[in-house]
């Protein structure tokens, strides 16, 4: 913008063009420098000075950007500044429009792990294809973290109360300071290779991006990336991010969190361990309905059948059924209460006793109802049998023959004799009498009634 050199301007002519000109010129800048003169009005906004050995400048941050601010600003704290030039025409004074501020030594590394957190994305490295799957039911865990303080004692706790079957390893290492990163690094490489746990939970207490400066170390991003065994970042707050969180199998918000997260809850096994017993007791009953069913079935086949013999075959085949189904049904409940008995000292040592102790005492009360029932329901088969046995000899010609009767059958086909019509004079026959047979020739055959 051209100035007629004669031309007389007011001073907010002069403002406003010299405004113009600042915020024409200069693009978005970042100074590093000293706070001093820190004033905020009850409007929100914040005002103060950066300065350093030589020179100051004003700043201004309206109370929309600096409600964010994730520190107190005061007195002599060295930040870093982002915002653009510009004049406040009421007073002649050019000043910074400020829209981000941070602690001077937080932001280099703020930039640095920016810049290396957007490295390793284009590597592929946090790619979700990645990740590995927690087991479902972990025996050993391995916990990389301080051996003291709040955090350790949250996740033994937490994993105490949730599942009590875990073995877990506390590998104790700094987690802060300039070594700390390495010492994770190596117990993190010597904890995967050994193949000794089941999953690796890296875990420390909130802190500054200064204090989580160990878990943004390329190496531990690049061993967790690299490691077989699962693992699970839980590093600060739920608002803070790590590299670690973003290499890790899976990222929790906090510490106690993740000890959830890597196990089940007691409640739920004490849950399926019912669910089982009951799905036992209805097997049990399913299995002693088939055998009840095909016990029904050989009686109707014994009926059907006359011999003797078939039917002691058969008798001596349920009888030994029911002993192998008796035998089996014992050995299943002996297993059972081998298993329930474990479940219940576990679980006892835990917490639950008096619920437990009392499901137990159920248990040995329905074995006696359930081993009479079984007796009963076998003595009565037993005694059916019995009666058909009886029954079937009752109605054998074999027992007519023992009343003094004979059968007679020809000799030459063993047809058996009904009528006299059915032979002459002359024909060989055999007759079967209570103690054997006899030969007969007929001589002669007449009708009953006739001469």
């Amino acid at each position: 913008m051209s100035i007629d050199p004669g031309a007389v301007l007011t001073p907010g002519q002069l403002n406003t063009l010299a405004r113009n000109l600042l915020e024409d010129s200069f693009p978005l800048v970042w100074v590093e420098g000293e706070l001093g003169n820190i004033t905020r009005p009850s409007s929100g906004h914040l005002y103060f000075t950066l300065k350093d050995a030589r020179a100051q400048v004003r700043c201004a941050m309206f109370r929309l950007k600096s409600q964010w601010l994730r520190f107190v600003p005061r007195e002599g704290l060295k930040v870093l500044a982002r915002g653009r030039l510009t004049l406040y025409e009421a007073r002649g004074d050019y000043q910074l429009v400020l829209d981000h501020l941070e602690e001077a030594g937080e932001g280099a590394l703020r930039r640095a792990y920016e810049e290396l957190k957007a490295r390793l994305t284009a590597e592929g490295l946090f790619d979700a294809e990645r990740k590995r799957a927690l087991p479902a039911w972990p025996r050993r865990l391995a916990v990389i973290t301080s051996p003291t303080g709040a955090v350790i004692r949250d996740i033994l706790s937490v994993l105490t109360r949730r599942f009590p079957l875990l073995e877990v390893e506390v590998l104790p290492t700094l987690v802060q300071g300039e070594t700390a990163a390495a010492q994770i690094v190596s117990l993190l490489r010597r904890a995967d290779a050994g193949g000794r746990y089941d999953a690796i939970l890296l875990a420390r207490g909130g802190g500054s991006l200064e204090d989580l400066w160990a878990f943004n170390d390329e190496a531990l991003a690049r061993a967790i990336a690299a490691a077989s065994t699962p693992v699970v970042s839980a590093v600060g707050h739920e608002t803070d991010f790590t590299l670690a969180d973003f290499a890790a199998d899976l990222r929790a918000p906090t510490p106690s969190v993740a000890a959830e997260l890597l196990t089940p809850d007691r409640r739920d096994l004490a849950k399926r361990l019912q669910t089982d017993r009951q799905h036992l007791q209805d097997r049990f009953q399913h299995l002693l309905r088939q055998w009840m069913q095909r016990s029904d079935r050989a009686a109707l086949r014994l009926r059907a059948q006359r011999p003797q013999a078939r039917l002691q075959w058969l008798r001596q085949r349920q009888e030994e059924a029911g002993r192998r189904l008796h035998a089996a049904w014992r050995e299943q409940m002996r297993q059972r209460h081998v298993r329930v008995d474990r479940a219940g000292l576990i679980l006892r040592s835990a917490q639950p006793r008096e619920k437990l102790r009392s499901a137990h005492e159920r248990l040995e009360r329905a074995g006696p109802v359930l081993r009479t029932a079984m007796t009963r329901i076998l003595q009565n088969r037993q005694s059916a049998l019995q009666a058909l046995a009886r029954a079937l000899e009752a109605v054998s010609p074999l027992a007519t023959v023992a009343r003094g009767y004979a059968i007679l059958t020809r000799t030459d086909n063993g047809t058996v004799i009904h009528s006299v019509h059915q032979v002459t004079a002359g024909d060989r026959l055999r007759g079967r009498v209570r103690d054997g047979a006899v030969e007969l020739v007929v001589t002669a055959a007449s009708a009953a009634g006739s001469d």
